[in-house]
Formats: C-alpha cells, structure tokens, sequence
C-alpha cells in the first residue's frame, strides 16, 4: 500500500502542474489580447489574431525575422545590401514601420528628408524635384519599389522609335531633358566628323527608327554631286574625293591615287573635262594624244608622248632638248626659230645636211661638196676651220702664211693648181727647161734655197768640173719634153772628140772630169763601178 500511495501522490502533483500550467497559459492570451494597442492596418488583418504571426514572446530582436519571413522581397535586399531597404544602416523593421494604428493607416510614411540616392534610382537633372513630384512615378495604391526604374517605363509615349531602338533610353538622352542626347555616334558605322557634327539628326535620319538611314553620301549629297558636274559618273564614294570639313574641299591625290600627277594648266582644270564617261566603268587614257589631238599640228607624225617636247604650262611652250637628237644644236643653230629648219610642222623631214639650209651661202657652187661642217663652225658660216694639212697640198713655210685668195683665184677651191709652176712660173728662171716639179730642188721656206743632191737622186754623180755647172748647160731642152738628156760623156763633149769617135764612145776611159784635156789611161770606171 504504502507504494501505491506515492504513486497517487505523485499522480496528484503531475495533474496540479500541468492544471496550473494550463491555467497559466490561458491567462497569459487573455492578457495579451486584453493589453493590444489597437487593430492593425487592413493588410496585416488576417495575421492579427496571433500575436505570434508578428511577435516572439520576450523577444523583440526575433520580430524582425519574423517580418522578413513574409516580405522575402525585402529580406533579399537585405542580403544583397540594394535598394533602398539594403541600404539602409538600422535593420530594425518596427523602427520605421510601426503597426496597431488602424485598418486605414500608414505605417510606410516617407520621411521628408528621405535621400533617393539611397535607392536604384538617384533623382538627376529633370528627375529632381521639385521639377518631379513623387506620384509621377509612384502610383497610388502600389508599392514604392514596384515603380519602374527604366526609361520606358514613364517615356514610352516620348519615344519616336517606337520602341526600334530598344529600351535603353540612357544611351542617348540625358536627365537635363529628353531632347538634350548623348549618343555616341562615333560607336556606329558612321562616325561624325566635322560639318557632319553640325546637321540635325533628322536631316539623315528621316525615320525615327534610325537604323535605316543611309551611309552613302550620295544619299544626302546627291544635289551635290549634280552642281559639281559629276552627276553620278563618278560613283557613289564620294569620300575618296572629298571630306567632311567642307564639300568642295576635296582631298584627292592625283598623283598617288591615279598615277598621273597633274602640273601647270592640268591643275585647273575640272575633273569633268577629262573624266566624260563613269569613272569606275571606263578608264581614262593617260597619253597626251588622248586629249590633245585637234592640238597636235604634227599629225601623230611624232607618236603619242608629246610630253617629250610639250609641257602642262602651255601647249605652245616646249621643252624639247634637241641635243638628243642627230642634230644637236649649238652655236648659232641654238639662236634659230624652229621653223626656219621645219619647215612643215612634222619635224622628222627637217634634212640635217647643212647644204639644204646654207645653199645660198655656198659661195663655192657645190664644188667642194655638201659636208659643210668640214670646214665651217656653227658660231657663224664665215668663221671657217679647213685643215690644209689634211688636203693633197699640205701648207709648209712661206705657204702657210699665203692668203687664201692668193692661189685661190675662184671660191670652188678645189680648182687651184698643185703645181708650183702655177704659182712661181715668175720665179722660175729655168723657164721651165727643169720640168714643172720645182719642189724636186726648191723649198717652201724660200724659193732661193734649194737642196737637190744630183749625186743621189739621178744616176750621174757630178764630179770634177761637172759640179760647177749650170743646171741649163747639160739640161738644155725643157724637163718635160721627149729628148732625154744623155748621162754619156759624148752626149755633151761629142763636138770636142777630137778622135772623131776612134776610141769609142766611153770617154771616161781615158778623160777625168776635173778637165777634159787631163789624160789619165783608164779614167774613172765610173760606168764600171
């Protein structure tokens, strides 16, 4: 018994425990709802009839967990440290949201300093107030975070692209004003340069969506391209030519880009005058004869490089070095206008020998032939140079300082004499009984000095007596005629043979020449010999 009394005893104690527990319990709720400082607002209603929805008992920090429980929206900016809630220093939600105030009233009231740099969406340019009021963007009846944070979002009835530009609106327009823009253009395919930077937008971008306007400057400046002359022959690159500063400022070189680089009057001409067909379809010649051939008065007798004579200057002026060719000017010919030469203006039929322009200088009748230049120099015709040295009579002594006219009686020259007889037939005391070759004894360096070595150049020596005659007293008869003298002694002494020919005609067998009537048996020999 004893131990089925304490059993009871114990029974009884658990049941007083768990009665005042109860009791306890049931106590506490009714002091809770007896002691809640008013009806909560109309969205937390359904939450009201537990406290412990909103509330930890003997636990104010644990509320907060509580609150971030149902609004998982604030709690991740919470834990990603954004927007506004994120960013805010107190993490304490009953700080600023208090409730029991009312099933009207607001417990998410904006302070009046609240600092929207705190959230996504810093207020700038046109966004600040008080240009801007708060309900422009947040829409009564909705939370503040639920307010649109992209452009479109409040402009979408200011876009003109109608939405062909997507959505990023901040790209281009600025918060000063939705007119005043940014954009980059320097990022497209067409980067603005210059006078481009200048235009309207519209003045390209006809359609509002802009991706469709064109990058061919002849879609704007085709006008342009008309009043310049080209009207359309030159292509459509119009940006090899010309640059965006200006439209008539072009910057084209001839030279590097066309490998014909324009000088003198071809640097004034305009491109039309030489470019007539379409630039990219047909070529355009580069010789001079292209372009120059109703200028060109030698009829293409002179091929197709007239740059070798013309230049870009002036067609009239030229540049020709005629020392290049077969006939070389020079002296006087440097000074003579080209057509005294050319006579018709083909060039190549102008003769080169100096008797078809100097005939009427020839004083010598062609008689001494047409190569002039033999003996005339080009500074003037009168100025001569002949080399007599290298004529048949070479000008030796006295003959070299004889004026020409002296054995020149006529101009054709070549009809002077050789002969020294025709010249010094006066001089000749001979009388020409010694034959016309007067050289043979004479000299040039004076008439009276001769030289003829009788021993050597004729086959009888003079010896004895013999050397101190007289030419004439042997050569009686003219040099030139048919009597040959006799180098025999009986040629000469046959008058004074007193053997009248007895001992034959070898006189020298006995006689010497010192004196004939010297007898001396056996003579000289000098036949022998």
């Amino acid at each position: 018994m004893p131990r089925e009394r304490a059993l009871g005893i114990v029974r009884l104690l658990c049941a007083m425990a768990l009665g005042s527990a109860l009791f306890s319990l049931g106590y506490a709720q009714g002091i809770e709802t007896a002691v809640m400082p008013g009806q909560v607002i109309a969205g937390h209603a359904k939450l009201e009839s537990e406290c412990k929805n909103c509330h930890v008992r003997f636990n104010r920090a644990a509320q907060t967990d509580l609150c971030l429980g149902c609004h998982k929206d604030v709690a991740r900016d919470f834990a990603r440290h954004e927007r506004y809630h994120g960013r805010l220093p107190e993490k304490e939600c009953r700080t600023c949201h208090t409730e029991h105030k009312g099933r009207a009233a607001s417990i998410s009231p904006l302070p009046q300093t609240f600092d929207h740099r705190q959230t996504d969406f810093a207020l700038r340019g046109a966004h600040a107030a008080p240009k801007v009021q708060c309900t422009a963007c947040h829409l009564a009846n909705r939370k503040f975070r639920d307010a649109p944070s992209d452009c479109r979002g409040c402009h979408a009835k200011d876009d003109k692209h109608r939405g062909a530009l997507g959505t990023a609106c901040a790209d281009c327009h600025k918060q000063t004003a939705w007119k005043d823009t940014l954009f980059d253009h320097s990022k497209t395919r067409f980067p603005l340069r210059d006078r481009h930077m200048e235009v309207a937008c519209k003045s390209c971008h006809v359609d509002p969506k802009f991706k469709g306007a064109p990058l061919a400057c002849v879609a704007c400046h085709r006008g342009d391209d008309d009043k310049k002359g080209h009207r359309g022959r030159f292509g459509e690159r119009c940006e090899s030519c010309h640059v965006e500063t200006r439209w008539k400022a072009t910057t084209f070189n001839h030279a590097h880009d066309a490998h014909f680089e324009l000088l003198g009057r071809h640097a004034q001409l305009r491109c039309a005058a030489c470019h007539v067909g379409f630039l990219y379809r047909e070529k355009v010649a580069t010789a001079c004869a292209s372009c120059h051939t109703k200028q060109d008065v030698h009829k293409g007798r002179l091929g197709p490089k007239c740059d070798s004579c013309h230049n870009e200057t002036a067609w009239k002026q030229t540049r020709f070095d005629h020392n290049r060719t077969r006939f070389a000017l020079a002296g006087g010919h440097a000074k003579v206008a080209c057509k005294a030469c050319h006579v018709t203006q083909q060039f190549k039929d102008a003769p080169t020998e100096c008797y078809a322009c100097h005939r009427n200088n020839d004083v010598h009748k062609a008689a001494l032939g047409i190569a002039c230049q033999s003996c005339h120099g080009v500074t003037t015709w009168k100025q001569a140079r002949f080399d007599h040295g290298l004529a048949h009579f070479p000008l030796l002594g006295k003959h070299a300082t004889v004026k020409c006219k002296d054995c020149h009686s006529t101009q054709q020259f070549k009809d002077a004499a050789t002969e020294c007889a025709a010249c010094h037939r006066k001089d000749d005391r001979h009388k020409l009984r010694l034959g016309a070759r007067c050289e043979q004894c004479h000299q040039p360096r004076s008439w009276s000095q001769w030289d003829f070595d009788h021993d050597r150049r004729t086959r009888f020596r003079l010896e004895g007596r013999h050397r101190g005659l007289d030419c004439v007293a042997c050569h009686k008869a003219p040099m030139q005629a048919a009597v040959k003298v006799s180098d025999t002694c009986i040629g000469c002494h046959e008058d004074r043979d007193v053997h009248n020919g007895a001992f034959g005609r070898f006189c020298e067998r006995c006689h010497v020449a010192s004196s004939f009537k010297t007898i001396q048996p056996g003579g000289t020999g000098r036949f022998f010999q």
